[in-house]
């Protein structure tokens, strides 16, 4: 029930006019402007005691940025921009940066759990895996952009309701052929709680029955290419 309210907090609080906070900006100019706020506003702690108004995140979330550069090795190409615990400090960020659909090819957004990279070797993502979706190029502008704000709602207001706490995080990939959205988990042989995940998931993207969703394990992925690992489940 309380996951299930912050969710709807989560909601409500889109809708109260945030998304008028600021235009958006580029994400190396976003990532100055969000530590530059913070430097001036101070620990997000003391912040919230002094704003009653401010509505708590039931976990602190941190938003990565990744720029294909093949002179850099992944680790140097992948970004840690912010954290945020506050639905006000999500909206606030979201606001600031492009939409998924503007990021150049080679691009990642990635918003995981605080303390959990985004990489299959972190041991919050280990044993886990990912439901992943894939979209054409073509469907970019609307459906990449939908799909990804509803599944960070889904993550930062607890959406998975009681499975919540198997979710390590999301990533979205901008690619020359196909875009991809994907949900990381922390624990793959948890069949229930994984399927619970992809259901919930598919539901609140609205992907018709008709139109499947695929999840494959971190370790799977790691032994082959991404298009070659095996599907552990599938909706």
């Amino acid at each position: 029930l309380i996951q299930k309210h912050c969710y709807c907090i989560t909601r409500m609080t889109s809708a109260a006019g945030l998304s008028e906070v600021a235009p958006r900006m580029p994400m190396e100019s976003a990532a100055a402007a969000a530590a530059a706020e913070a430097e001036m506003n101070g620990e997000e702690s003391a912040v919230a005691i002094g704003d009653p108004q401010k509505h708590p995140l039931h976990n602190r979330w941190t938003l990565w940025f990744f720029k294909n550069d093949r002179q850099k090795s992944w680790n140097e190409n992948q970004k840690e921009v912010t954290s945020f615990s506050f639905v006000e400090d999500f909206w606030a960020l979201f606001n600031h940066i492009q939409p998924a659909s503007k990021l150049p090819v080679g691009c990642d957004y990635s918003l995981f759990k605080h303390g959990i990279n985004p990489m299959w070797e972190d041991p919050g993502n280990v044993n886990g895996g990912r439901w992943l979706i894939t979209l054409d190029k073509n469907k970019r502008n609307h459906s990449m952009d939908s799909f990804w704000i509803e599944t960070l709602l889904l993550l930062i207001g607890e959406g998975f309701d009681e499975d919540s706490d198997e979710v390590c995080g999301a990533i979205v990939q901008i690619r020359a052929k196909q875009d991809k959205l994907s949900v990381w988990t922390r624990t793959a042989d948890k069949r229930d709680s994984c399927v619970n995940i992809g259901q919930r998931l598919k539901e609140a993207l609205k992907i018709p029955d008709n139109i499947q969703i695929a999840y494959q394990t971190h370790t799977d992925q790691e032994q082959k290419s991404s298009s070659m690992a095996k599907s552990t489940y599938v909706l």
